[in-house]
C-alpha cells in the first residue's frame, strides 16, 4: 500500500508519499485536511489522544506570555514573539476559522469565535475562557451570571471524580445559592461493587442506553423544580451527542459540567475525528511506537517502530505531532531536553534552574522548550533543516500552552498549515 503523507505516533511497515506520527488532535486535524486535499495519508498513533483528557473546550488565546489576559484572540497575537507558532502561520484568523469548520465538518459540534473567549465551567467549578466549547457545554460572560441563582449540584452516586464540595464552593463564591442531590439509578448502582468501574465512561455507556436515559430526565425534570439551574457531571455522550441533545431539550436548565480525566466528551470527539479521517480513506495504524529513523542528505528515508523494528515506513514526507513531555514527545534528561526518535534539535534554557519556577502555579520555563522549526515548521538536526520532516502542535517550541492557554489552537492551526505547505 502507497500512501502521499504519514503522520507520526506510532508505526507499521508502508511505503507512502508522507507519513503523520500521532493520533492526537493536531495529527488527526492534519490527516484530515491532507485526505481532503487528495493526498493519501496513515496516522500512526502509540495509543490515547490527549483528548481524553480534555475538559470539552479549545483554548486559542488566554493570555499573553506577560500575563495580560485575553479577551480577543484574534487582536493579540500581533503581541506574541516572533518565535511564537502563531506568527509563522500568516493568516491567523483564517486558519481559525478553518479549524472550527474542520471540527464541524468532522461531527465535532462546537461554539465560539476566535475574536472572543467565553467563559465555561472546569471540573472544579471555576469558570475558565476558552475559544470554542462543545455544544453540550454552556458558556458565560462571567460569574455575575451565577449572582443570585439557585443553583442545584447533583452527581451520580458513588461517582468520585466529580467533587460536589468543590464545584459547590466555587459556585458560592460567584454569588450561587446552592444545593446537593446524589443520582441513584439502578443499573448505574450495580457498578458500584466495583469501585474502579465507576468512570465516566462505564457510567456514559449505561446512562446512554434510552430506557436509562429516560431515568435520568425524570429525575433531572424533578430537580429542576424550583432552582434556576442544575449542574451535572458530563458523563454522557460517549457514543454521540443524541442523549445529551435531548437531555439539554428536556430540561434546559441543565449545566453540564467536565469530569476529571477520561473526559466522556474529548473521547468522543477524538472518535469522531478519527471516524472522519478514516471516512476520507486515510489509515489509521494504532498500537505501535516509532523508535529510530534513517536521516540521509538532510532528508528521513524511513522511519522503524517497535513492531517492525526490520522493515522501514517510507514516505515522501513526515510530520511530528507526538506531543510535549506528557506524551513523551519530549524527553527531560539532568541538563538536556531531547527529541527521542529523530534527535531533533531543541530549543531549551542551557541554565538548569530555569526550567521551573518552585512556585508550581507560575510560569514555567520548560513549557516553552520544543523541537526548533524554520517560518514553514521544517525541523532541524544538527543545525541543518530536514526538507521532508516537519512538526506541528505542542512538540514545537516558543509557547507555553498551559500558562498562555493556547495549547488546542497551536495542535489545530499550526497542522492545518503544514498540511497546505508541504514540498
Amino acid at each position: 500500500m502507497k500512501f502521499d503523507t504519514v503522520i507520526i505516533g506510532g508505526g507499521r511497515k508502508r511505503t507512502s508519499k508522507a507519513e503523520i506520527y500521532g493520533g492526537r488532535l493536531g495529527g488527526l486535524a492534519c490527516g484530515i485536511r491532507l485526505q481532503k486535499k487528495g493526498v493519501k495519508c496513515a496516522v500512526i498513533s502509540a495509543g490515547q489522544s490527549a483528548l481524553h483528557f480534555s475538559s470539552g473546550s479549545f483554548e486559542l488565546l488566554n493570555r499573553l506570555p506577560d500575563g495580560t489576559a485575553v479577551e480577543n484572540p484574534v487582536e493579540a497575537v500581533a503581541k506574541l514573539e516572533a518565535s511564537h507558532p502563531y506568527k509563522k502561520i500568516g493568516d491567523f484568523a483564517k486558519y481559525a476559522s478553518e479549524a472550527k469548520q474542520l471540527l464541524a465538518d468532522s461531527g465535532v459540534e462546537v461554539e465560539g469565535e476566535a475574536t472572543e473567549n467565553a467563559l465555561h465551567l472546569t471540573p472544579m467549578g471555576t469558570l475558565k475562557p476558552a475559544w470554542l466549547t462543545l455544544s453540550e457545554f454552556s458558556r458565560f460572560k462571567g460569574a455575575e451570571e451565577f449572582k443570585g441563582k439557585k443553583v442545584r449540584v447533583a452527581n451520580i452516586a458513588g461517582f468520585l471524580d466529580f467533587n460536589m464540595k468543590f464545584v459547590t464552593d466555587a459556585l458560592e463564591d460567584m454569588g450561587a445559592e446552592c444545593c446537593q442531590e446524589l443520582i441513584h439509578i439502578e443499573e448505574v448502582d450495580r457498578l458500584r461493587k466495583s469501585p474502579t468501574e465507576m468512570r465516566a465512561t462505564n457510567i456514559a455507556r449505561v446512562l446512554d442506553k434510552e430506557n436509562i436515559h429516560n431515568q435520568l430526565l425524570t429525575i433531572l425534570k424533578n430537580y429542576s423544580i424550583g432552582v434556576d439551574a442544575v449542574v451535572l457531571p458530563a458523563a454522557v455522550g460517549l457514543a454521540s451527542q443524541k442523549l445529551v441533545k435531548a437531555l439539554r431539550k428536556a430540561v434546559p436548565s441543565v449545566v453540564l459540567v467536565p469530569t476529571m480525566p477520561p473526559s466522556v466528551s474529548g473521547i468522543r470527539t477524538q472518535q469522531q475525528l478519527r471516524r472522519e479521517f478514516e471516512r476520507l480513506g486515510g489509515v489509521f495504524m494504532l498500537g505501535d511506537s516509532v523508535v529510530r529513523a534513517d536521516v540521509e542528505g538532510g532528508k528521513v528515508k524511513a522511519v522503524y517502530t517497535i513492531n517492525h523494528a526490520d522493515n522501514g515506513i517510507k514516505a515522501d514526507n513526515y510530520i511530528l505531532t507526538t506531543g510535549s513531555f506528557f506524551s513523551n514527545g519530549l524527553v527531560a534528561h539532568s541538563n538536556e531536553i531531547v527529541e527521542p526518535v529523530f534527535g531533533l534539535d531543541v530549543d531549551f534554557a542551557a541554565d538548569r534552574a530555569e526550567w521551573c519556577d518552585p512556585q508550581f502555579f507560575n510560569k514555567q520555563g520548560y513549557q516553552t522548550f520544543g523541537v526548533a522549526t524554520d517560518a514553514n515548521f521544517n525541523v532541524k538536526k544538527e543545525g541543518k533543516v530536514l526538507e521532508n520532516l516537519y512538526a506541528a502542535g505542542s512538540v514545537l517550541s516558543g509557547f507555553n500552552a498551559l500558562y498562555e492557554g493556547c495549547g488546542a489552537g497551536v495542535a489545530l492551526l499550526t497542522a492545518l498549515y503544514v498540511a497546505d505547505n508541504l514540498k
